[in-house]
């Protein structure tokens, strides 16, 4: 199984991301993501047998979380740098508690042998994939854009995600929820 930890964007703000995408597609050569897989990653664990998936949930259900907090999607970005793209994102603010929710979730995961994280932690959407580099029509659109604030949500929960790859690209789905509640109050899900 292939598996990774992550906040999933709430519908209003995919909504946004989703007409965007509409005027955005016809522009480059990319490989677009699809919008309902959209998710802010907190930690990827890669290949993790089925055997064990127990384990790991409870692993999750023992991530020291900072409580609800906020998530704003405004701006776009390039990976590794603009010069050289190979991947447009959108950029993810969640301040410190999100930072603190990866990192949480980094050092619970690598007491199960996952390994540690060796980057800093950088939140963002995966919007594309770059193919060829002449993004001139992209280029100038984004440039123009008045408005690339996509919306602000409140962050919950975060979830456990099993990654399958098909025909027309990976498919997400949630195999478990873990709410963000206060410390105080995390004695485990509710019943």
């Amino acid at each position: 199984m292939r598996l990774f930890a992550g906040i999933p964007i709430a519908g209003n703000v995919l909504d946004n991301l989703a007409r965007v995408f509409k005027q955005l597609r016809p522009l480059g050569p990319l490989r677009w993501s699809a919008v309902e897989n959209f998710h802010i990653t907190t930690k990827f664990i890669g290949e993790w047998p089925e055997a064990k998936l127990e384990m790991l949930e409870s692993a999750l259900e023992e991530v020291k979380v900072p409580g609800p907090f906020d998530i704003t999607i405004a701006g776009f970005g390039y990976f590794p740098n603009p010069h050289h793209p190979r991947t447009l994102f959108a950029a993810v603010r969640g301040g410190p508690h999100l930072a603190e929710l990866a990192a949480n979730t980094d050092k619970a995961l690598h007491a199960l042998g996952i390994a540690s994280e060796d980057r800093p932690y950088s939140p963002h959407l995966t919007l594309a994939k770059i193919k060829h580099e002449d993004l001139r029509d992209l280029r100038e659109h984004l440039a123009n854009m008045t408005n690339t604030d996509f919306g602000t949500f409140p962050a919950t929960e975060f979830q456990l995600y099993l990654s399958q790859t098909g025909p027309k690209g990976s498919v997400y789905s949630s195999l478990a929820v873990f709410p963000l509640a206060a410390a105080s109050s995390q004695a485990g899900p509710p019943q």
